[in-house]
């Protein structure tokens, strides 16, 4: 294995791809995305680096120290996606605003501040889909959801095209570089900052494109 994912993999550090997928490997990527998507305590967790990680690392050979099976990746992240994102809607039915309340982390209440915002300026089915690719508000906008009483089938119809979009989409996106730019695991570190910022760039054009319809319509 290259040095820059034997870097990448040294450490043990939970807020890290590092630590689940080197003890854990596809199950790791199920455990984390179920609980960054549908348990609050999880808003800290690395999806979106987890992700484009281990598709880098399918890519790898299946001799190196760390090779992991892409379709086991992609089933895992899809399952843990969606079921967490069902899961997460179920708790806000049954009380999120008292657990959001009781919470006194600053980055969750300003997470649900965002995720307010998406479902009011762009409805239910684009924020449901929007929410995936934002920290933080992909983890509060599902209880949220299921507290403002979205539309059960409204909320997992969406939920499931978001899921599959983000969760695939990332992954593939990391196989396919590693798969065809030779070395790129050398350089892992800042090749996942960048896709962190372009997976934010589907938001950004949206709140873009609203603010200059609010502007046109003055």
């Amino acid at each position: 294995m290259h040095h820059g994912v034997q870097a990448v993999l040294a450490g043990g550090n939970p807020l890290g791809p590092e630590f689940w997928l080197s003890s854990l490997g596809a199950f790791g990527v199920f455990l984390v995305l179920f609980a960054e998507t549908g348990l609050l305590i999880g808003f800290f967790l690395p999806g979106d680096s987890l992700l484009f990680t281990a598709g880098v690392l399918c890519a790898t050979s299946a001799t190196s120290a760390m090779h992991l099976d892409l379709s086991a990746v992609l089933v895992a992240a899809l399952a843990g996606a969606l079921v967490g994102a069902q899961v997460g809607f179920a708790l806000g039915r049954r009380g999120g605003r008292r657990l959001l309340a009781r919470s006194r982390n600053r980055h969750l209440h300003r997470g649900m501040e965002r995720a307010e915002d998406l479902l009011a300026r762009y409805g239910h089915r684009k924020a449901i889909v929007l929410a995936r690719f934002i920290p933080v508000v992909r983890t509060v906008l599902n209880p949220l959801a299921g507290m403002l009483d979205v539309q059960a089938r409204t909320f997992a119809v969406w939920q499931v095209v978001g899921g599959l979009v983000w969760s695939v989409g990332v992954t593939l996106a990391g196989y396919g570089l590693g798969a065809s730019i030779p070395g790129i695991d050398q350089y892992l570190l800042p090749v996942i900052a960048v896709v962190v910022l372009v997976s934010l760039i589907p938001v950004g054009l949206e709140i873009w494109r609203s603010r200059a319809e609010q502007e046109v319509s003055r």
